[in-house]
């Protein structure tokens, strides 16, 4: 019962705000899943085509895409291509009436949460599509946490991040002291300013924080 009434937390706070995108021609289908997403309080945007949906974006919100495989002009696997050519992420649940083990394959290794086949059971695709916004609102929370921590960064003076980047690698005062031909009283001195500016309140943390600044602020720069 307790774990009924946290995953029934969790699935309410997911839904606060989160949109579901429907990408489907069937117009039967698309209220079928209108409903479906809106009994457990799910808002909704349709679409009939591929095309129209690409041409508004993605909503900047939690959300996940429930896409019709077989669609007119561009098919759910193309706009699930260009998304990711473009380097837009959200997460895809496919639907479809005509399942080839190729294509269900080709969905999932691009990064599908799930592939169902219709007709398919309202819980499936409801739990298939709470698992996607899982997904996307735990990315949303990293980018949000590297943009601080790029901002936390971009305070840091050069020689500060010369100091905590050298902390992180393990070196004591005095080596980096050494290495810098600095003093140990300014080599501490910038670690403390450094560790500060960060919000860091531990080496492990910084240590951390660095690893994420690394991917974030400047893919294949050196920390140390």
């Amino acid at each position: 019962m307790m774990r009924n009434g946290v995953e029934d937390d969790l699935k309410e706070n997911l839904t606060r705000g989160a949109i579901v995108v429907v990408i489907d021609d069937d117009a039967s289908c698309r209220a079928v899943l209108r409903e479906l997403f809106e009994s457990v309080g799910l808002k909704v945007k349709l679409y009939t085509s591929g095309i129209s949906f690409l041409e508004d974006g993605i909503p900047d919100v939690t959300s996940c895409l429930v896409v019709d495989v077989r669609l007119p002009a561009k098919s759910g696997l193309k706009v699930q291509e260009e998304l990711s050519k473009a380097n837009m992420h959200v997460p895809i649940v496919f639907i479809t009436g005509h399942a080839e083990v190729p294509m269900v394959v080709s969905a999932m290794k691009a990064g599908a949460v799930d592939f169902l086949t219709k007709p398919f059971r309202s819980q499936d695709l409801l739990d298939a599509v709470f698992t996607a916004l899982e997904r996307d609102s735990a990315r949303r929370k990293m980018q949000q946490w590297q943009s601080i921590l790029r901002e936390y960064y971009e305070s840091l003076s050069a020689r500060e991040r010369q100091v905590i980047t050298m902390v992180a690698a393990g070196k004591l005062n005095k080596q980096i002291a050494a290495d810098l031909r600095l003093s140990e009283v300014t080599v501490k001195l910038h670690r403390a300013r450094g560790m500060r500016k960060m919000q860091a309140t531990s080496l492990v943390q910084l240590v951390k924080m660095l690893e994420h600044v690394d991917s974030a602020v400047a893919p294949g720069r050196k920390t140390h």
